[in-house]
């Protein structure tokens, strides 16, 4: 009989760290995920990149303009891609959040990068988990973060420009745009 109790107790102390692992092995799905859609875009794989969002996902680029539907972004990067341009970010570092669903399938993340054409930058977004297990991006952010020190006199140039590039189609997805 002590056996037994001892053998129900330590089930009952180990039972917290099994779900533990659940969440650590889906934050480690997400990471995949994340670095994939990285990798697909440093080697203009258009195919792999798309592959990683959810049908109804919106990417939101660094131009104030830039929030593109899928099929818009795809409009945008497709022709980028085909040419064999792509774009680099390295993570530097990533927090992901497993929202508490029973489903465990919605997970929000931000990451620093690194980029050698514009330096530090933020990725900012939400996966959700599809019927067949897998991680797809919904929405992804792309921004600059700037030091406070800075903020006053970058965002008086950014009124600047605001106010002489009034045109409503001034970042849009025509292939214009260089805001990834």
């Amino acid at each position: 009989m002590r056996h037994v109790l001892a053998l129900l107790t330590s089930l009952m102390l180990l039972a917290p760290l099994a779900r533990g692992a659940d969440t650590v092995t889906q934050e480690e799905a997400i990471g995949h995920t994340l670095d994939a859609l990285h990798a697909a875009a440093a080697a203009a794989d258009g195919e792999r990149y798309f592959a990683l969002f959810a049908p109804d996902a919106v990417f939101i680029g660094t131009d104030a303009t830039e929030r593109w539907t899928v099929e818009q972004f795809r409009g945008y990067a497709l022709p980028l891609f085909a040419r064999g341009t792509g774009w680099v970010y390295r993570p530097r570092e990533r927090h992901i959040t497993l929202y508490s669903l029973p489903c465990a399938c919605i997970a929000w993340f931000d990451e620093l990068l690194d980029s050698k054409s514009y330096g530090t930058s933020r990725g900012t977004g939400v996966l959700v988990r599809d019927e067949g297990g897998a991680w797809k991006i919904a929405q992804y952010a792309l921004t600059f973060p700037m030091p406070n020190d800075l903020a006053e006199e970058l965002t008086a140039r950014i009124r600047d420009v605001e106010r002489v590039d009034k045109s409503p189609q001034g970042g849009a997805p025509d292939g214009e745009s260089q805001g990834h």
